[in-house]
């Protein structure tokens, strides 16, 4: 397999922002992003340089860093069926470029089964829209960029089985304040990683799944949706295997669908770095990020919870002041999570929030044993 890396990952210098000029009269241009599969390859989706002006775009990495580098790339591939595309960088590529790892991503499936899994994705979407005051227009007003958003999050293998995709369940932009676009907006194309291998690439956001949910088509799905000669490109291109069966095959983790974490071990301070994990899978779901039902939580445990933890009007400041008084009185923290698997049921969220509640556990059970 040419240039095949096993199981490197995710790696931020090779993600880009894809920059579109859509032919004359075709509408205003558009972002998306896409990631690296060798020296001079990268992989987006198929819709993101739909009607590209002559067949090209530009690509961006590392923007506004000591490393960032642009280019221009043509669409070598384009398949609107399994929604991927392949761009060759016709431009130069910088040196420091060439010193760095170049080979192919491994590329995975995921186990048809029931279970819920982790996931990340890097890309540029629309809420990530940003002002920058040290950079003026000619009118005066500051010029605008979009940062990186490294959406991590758990994928319920089973979903979307008609449509063909993964459902990745995320930590939600706090608004979604135009209602004619979608906050994830340029977000498409990004590669979609579990355990290490490239295992889809984001494609839409249903609006009717809401703020949490991205959907990405499967890499095993390109041996179904593409012609033999897509795949003979992509092979020789970006690294894919041959067949299906040559993809590296992820068997669920021990843990991938966790029970219940017990946390009365925790020390009683823990730094907020060790609970940001735990207060990012809170803030994804319904019955917290509702004023009223969070109430309702915090009232079905130990009232002095709810009476002494420091209360904010922002969501994540006050989750880490709950979790931080929760420690304190051992016990309550097991009972908030439960209160919240009772409310909220089954879901992606609930098993994300226990998957990090395993995660915290299991880190400081190591550490005592290392004392």
């Amino acid at each position: 397999m040419p240039g095949q890396e096993r199981r490197r990952g995710l790696d931020p210098v090779r993600v880009a922002e894809v920059m579109v000029r859509p032919a004359a009269g075709r509408g205003p241009g558009r972002r998306g992003s896409g990631y690296r599969v060798g020296l001079r390859w990268v992989l987006t989706a198929a819709h993101v340089v739909r009607d590209a002006d002559a067949g090209t775009a530009g690509v961006r990495f590392e923007a506004d860093r000591a490393a960032e580098w642009t280019a221009p790339a043509r669409v070598l591939l384009a398949s609107d069926k399994a929604d991927v595309a392949l761009l060759e960088i016709t431009g130069s590529v910088p040196r420091g470029v060439h010193a760095a790892t170049t080979g192919s991503p491994s590329y995975g499936t995921l186990p048809d089964t029931d279970a819920v899994l982790p996931c990340s994705a890097l890309g540029f979407p629309r809420f990530k829209l940003r002002e920058d005051r040290m950079r003026l227009l000619d009118d005066g007003s500051a010029s605008q960029y979009r940062d990186s958003c490294h959406a991590t999050g758990m994928t319920s293998v089973l979903s979307n089985r008609r449509e063909g995709t993964l459902e990745l369940a995320v930590t939600p932009p706090e608004s979604d304040a135009e209602p004619d676009r979608s906050p994830w907006e340029g977000m498409s194309g990004a590669a979609v990683w579990h355990d290490g291998a490239l295992v889809g690439l984001v494609s839409a956001h249903h609006r009717t799944d809401g703020l949490g949910r991205l959907a990405a088509v499967r890499v095993d799905r390109w041996y179904e949706l593409l012609t033999g000669a897509e795949l003979a490109v992509l092979h020789e291109c970006a690294g894919l295997p041959r067949s299906a069966p040559e993809l590296v095959r992820l068997s669920p983790p021990e843990n991938a669908t966790p029970g219940p974490a017990a946390l009365t071990h925790l020390p009683d301070r823990l730094p907020l770095g060790e609970l940001s994990g735990l207060v990012g899978a809170l803030t994804g779901l319904p019955t917290v990020r509702g004023p009223t039902t969070l109430a309702l939580l915090l009232d079905s445990i130990d009232p002095v919870v709810s009476a002494m933890s420091p209360r904010s009007p922002a969501l994540r400041p006050d989750l880490f002041g709950i979790l931080g008084t929760c420690l304190r009185y051992p016990g309550t923290l097991d009972q908030l999570l439960e209160a919240i698997r009772l409310l909220e049921g089954d879901s992606v969220g609930v098993a994300r929030m226990d998957q990090e509640a395993v995660e915290l556990a299991r880190r400081h059970r190591r550490a005592d044993g290392n004392r």
